[in-house]
């Protein structure tokens, strides 16, 4: 009898123990920064609305009325940390949505992209980004669901999910001087894009500046502002989507 109150004792203390590391884990995050939360407010050009775990960007003036662009966050990025990048993608007239994720980890819904499809019929040209875990999430939800997106676009990311014969058009970017990004497994899974998906590699840019969030740690130190990457990486989504 005393042995299994001993063994309670030691799973109860297990369990204390992990439940304490998770909570510590999940709420230890990047923030977003003064500048990137001064991107949630409305303006002429674009209005933005939070509702449902979604935080949407809608441009007054729309090149596309049906292409749409689903976001997914960085690994233990608070969403807000890529408002910029949004908002930026919005002003060159696409509706743009981001998603919240749970504990701010895209491992935890996955699938977030399909609620945002089904409540928006209008938009029947999708296109998933996601800025590293949150891209390589974005690739398993186009795996499995090639049919209801048309492109994938992986901002420091690799997909572990084989979309070389998806059909789908896959755009890659990454800066030269990212830290954080493993280059290894980069070029291991390169075979699971499209032959003829796009690479662009952003002169100066590191891993973190894609989103506003400070300097992330193990990073390289960029050689051009967070704005010009983020410029340069709108100006490449946007290329990329008006030729597909």
């Amino acid at each position: 009898m005393k042995n299994l109150k001993r063994i309670g004792i030691i799973v109860a203390t297990v369990f204390v123990i992990c439940f304490a590391g998770f909570f510590w884990y999940v709420n230890d995050y990047y923030e977003g920064t003064e500048v990137a939360i001064s991107a949630l407010a409305s303006d002429e050009s674009v209005t933005v609305k939070e509702a449902d775990g979604v935080i949407q960007f809608s441009p007054s003036q729309v090149v596309d009325e049906t292409v749409g662009i689903i976001f997914y966050p960085g690994g233990k990025v608070d969403e807000t940390a890529y408002a910029p990048l949004m908002r930026g993608l919005a002003e060159s007239g696409y509706q743009v949505f981001l998603a919240e994720m749970p504990f701010n980890l895209a491992v935890f819904d996955s699938d977030a992209a399909e609620d945002i499809i089904a409540a928006h019929p209008e938009i029947t040209n999708w296109y998933l980004a996601g800025h590293s875990l949150g891209g390589s999430m974005g690739a398993i939800f186009a795996e499995a669901n090639s049919d209801k997106i048309k492109g994938l676009i992986l901002l420091a990311s690799y997909s572990t999910a084989d979309l070389s014969e998806s059909g789908l058009a896959v755009m890659s970017i990454h800066g030269s001087q990212d830290g954080v990004l493993n280059m290894e497994k980069l070029a291991e899974y390169q075979p699971m894009l499209p032959a003829d998906f796009k690479e662009v590699i952003i002169d100066g840019g590191n891993h973190g500046q894609f989103g506003d969030y400070g300097h992330q740690e193990g990073d390289g130190q960029a050689s051009l502002s967070a704005k010009d990457q983020q410029a340069m990486t709108i100006s490449a989504i946007t290329e990329f989507i008006q030729a597909h």
